[in-house]
């Protein structure tokens, strides 16, 4: 029994409160999902700039569904806001857990508007760090960023070689992990990060201007829309499913081992898949799937500002100190995931 099958055992008999910020959000919407499914009571925050509130329904279904209760009464919800501070300390009260998931995401999107993406990254995270140890939680688990690797060149990436930034969310990233570091030093208040790299699965949105990849390109071919790709294609990412992403949170939130806390951590599966071979994963399962649907050339256009060429993920660390094993591979991830879209996607 692998150390995250023995945690799910001990979660289902010992119940704890969780906070999730960003729970109307893709990760947070699956790590609420997964602590109902273990009986453990969650409160959410969220404003809903980036998230939905049919997230947070669908996971509270989805989860009912897997356990044949109503689970509906271990949530509570919180609209509420980051970049106040009054908003964080509400939501902490009372929580044993707390899993930092809001921010505003999307290398472009910070690009064109750093001054918000400061505000909710830096000063957000910075109000969620002080509300989360005033309230004496038992652990602050938060989501770093693969872009905090910038322009260094070494793969795979290793945790305590990083470079120079290459966009504004990069530097929020990096200062979020040089703020964690500090809260351990001056208030012995030790948090854990988790730097992802391109995290894929259920409730990711493919709509609007800073969808990630595979959503965005799987509604366009069901759509039979054009498929740009920035590039030649051989631009290659450390694709993670989400759900190897759920055992490491969880994972993170409960360790007992003090060596594992004030670090970050790589979340991926070190594996590289270039966006080509991305495109024919994806192309080749939805034409499986769909009845009419053709094999169609993408359209390459020019490579976008701030992003690194290759991204893969040493997870040596995580393994040793966290007992972090991936379970499903990209190709297993995107089975997965490619059936959920065919099934909620609208046509």
């Amino acid at each position: 029994m692998t150390k995250y099958e023995q945690l799910q055992k001990h979660l289902k008999d010992n119940q704890s409160t969780w906070l999730v910020t960003g729970v109307a959000g893709f990760i947070g919407s699956n790590l609420l999902e997964r602590l109902l499914i273990l009986n453990q009571k969650v409160v959410g925050l969220d404003n809903f700039d980036t998230g939905h509130q049919h997230n947070i329904d669908q996971a509270i279904q989805d989860a009912n569904k897997t356990t044949g209760k109503d689970l509906s009464g271990n949530f509570k919800f919180i609209n509420g806001d980051i970049r106040e501070l009054h908003a964080c300390k509400q939501a902490c009260n009372g929580v044993d857990y707390v899993l930092h998931q809001a921010a505003l995401g999307s290398v472009p999107r910070s690009i064109e508007d750093p001054i918000n993406t400061n505000r909710a990254n830096i000063d957000g995270f910075l109000n969620m760090l002080v509300a989360s140890k005033d309230a004496n939680v038992k652990r602050f688990v938060y989501a770093a960023s693969s872009s905090t690797y910038g322009d260094h060149p070494d793969l795979p990436k290793v945790e305590d070689k990083i470079g120079n930034p290459l966009s504004p969310y990069a530097v929020t990233k990096v200062v979020n992990e040089l703020y964690a570091n500090v809260f351990a030093k001056t208030y012995g208040f030790k948090t854990i990060g988790l730097r992802y790299f391109n995290i894929f699965g259920k409730r990711q949105d493919p709509n609007g201007a800073y969808a990630a990849v595979i959503p965005k390109w799987v509604a366009a071919i069901l759509n039979k829309d054009d498929v740009y790709i920035n590039g030649d294609g051989k631009t290659s990412r450390d694709f993670c499913y989400i759900d190897n992403t759920v055992q490491i949170n969880l994972l993170a939130a409960t360790t007992d081992n003090d060596e594992a806390t004030d670090q970050v951590y790589n979340v991926a599966l070190n594996d590289r898949t270039s966006l080509n071979k991305l495109y024919q994963m994806i192309e080749d399962r939805l034409i499986q799937r769909t009845a009419g649907l053709e094999k169609k050339k993408p359209i390459y256009q020019d490579f976008r500002a701030g992003d690194v060429r290759h991204s893969q993920a040493n997870i040596d660390k995580a393994q040793a100190l966290l007992d972090y094993q991936p379970k499903y591979t990209i190709s297993e991830g995107m089975d997965i995931v490619i059936n959920w879209y065919v099934k909620w996607l609208p046509k």
